[in-house]
């Protein structure tokens, strides 16, 4: 088992990687929860495992992104109001980034505020959505236009959950991961899965505890790949797992790079290899109108004026990069779609 530290003073956390640490969820369970709430979905079948000293009830949402709604959460509070959940109790979120991520706005808002601890069963949860305490649901607008800072008790990455997983989705997993490889120069790809993903745990942590509320732009460089990943999710009916977007906005911003003369050809040529090492797409979808991925843009989180903002490459590495003409934005995208 590894251990990973979330420093934020006196919300610090843990997070665990390994085999079978779902199994220590008893121990992270604050003193005075009485009542815990597992949040999950259909086939993930880990409910009954979960034990603790405390009463438990099971909580149900759809799979998929459509589950991501105010909706739902209306539903999960609701549900909890009925099975006599109070302010000192826990919520459980065990799934997926969908789940996670409804799961810990659920506690963000549930009597103003409920402790919750996640368990991600996917490799992208592990990695990202369950991790730093962003949490949040989708408008028709966007990706997670509502949402809360929120920080877990503790994060149980079991990765007995990855051997289980279908291909498809390890691959959307790892083209989140293939992200992490190019934040810090670090050569991921060379390490077992296991520490890989506590690689990934810690450089998020440290972006974490350096900019919690994205005020600095150092979180901001984790959605690297991201800006127009979210837009591909947003505008259409790609077939697009979210780690498959990320893989092409990975090239996609590597290639705006190269255009803005950030980076080399050669750079370039990096971001498509290590992306289609994992046999993720490399290209932007041909039906993809510009336009309509350029108004999605416009209304990303990390926009501070009128202009387009992404994240991208350069000399002095993955940084926040504000006013991009779109201009440029168009043609690098007119240069990738397949």
């Amino acid at each position: 088992m590894i251990e990973v530290t979330v420093d934020l003073g006196e919300r610090s956390y843990p997070v665990l990687i390994g085999a079978g640490v779902r199994h220590e969820l008893a121990h992270y369970l604050p003193e005075r929860t009485r009542r815990v709430a597992l949040v999950t979905q259909d086939g993930i079948g880990w409910a009954s495992s979960m034990s603790s000293d405390a009463r438990q009830t099971t909580h149900m949402i759809s799979k998929g992104e459509a589950a991501k709604t105010l909706a739902t959460v209306e539903m999960l509070c609701e549900q909890f109001v009925a099975a006599g959940l109070t302010r000192h109790d826990t919520l459980v979120g065990v799934g997926g980034g969908v789940v996670t991520d409804v799961a810990g706005f659920a506690a963000a808002v549930y009597y103003r505020g409920v402790s919750v601890i996640h368990v991600p069963t996917t490799l992208l949860g592990m990695i990202d959505a369950a991790i730093g305490g962003k949490t949040g649901v989708n408008l028709k607008a966007g990706k997670n236009l509502v949402g809360a800072f929120w920080q877990p008790q503790a994060v149980l990455c079991d990765t007995e959950a990855l051997t289980t997983l279908p291909p498809r989705e390890l691959r959307s997993g790892l083209g989140e991961l293939a992200k992490y490889h190019f934040l810090t120069g670090d050569d991921l790809e060379a390490l077992p899965l296991e520490k890989q993903i506590a690689a990934a745990v810690a450089i998020k942590a440290a972006a974490v505890s350096a900019d919690e509320h994205e005020q600095t732009g150092v979180r901001a460089t984790l959605n690297y790949g991201h800006t127009l990943g979210h837009a591909l999710e947003t505008t259409g009916h790609y077939d697009l797992r979210h780690g498959e977007a990320v893989a092409i906005g990975l090239v996609y911003a590597a290639r705006l790079a190269q255009m803005l003369g950030r980076i080399d050809e050669a750079r370039v040529a990096e971001h498509v290899r290590v992306v289609a090492r994992h046999d993720l797409p490399v290209s932007i979808p041909s039906s993809s109108d510009p336009d309509d991925l350029v108004a999605v843009m416009r209304r990303d989180k990390k926009v501070t004026g009128d202009g387009l903002t992404f994240v991208l490459d350069g000399p002095n590495g993955v940084e926040l990069v504000s006013d991009v003409p779109v201009d440029i934005v168009i043609a690098a995208m007119k240069q990738l779609r397949g």
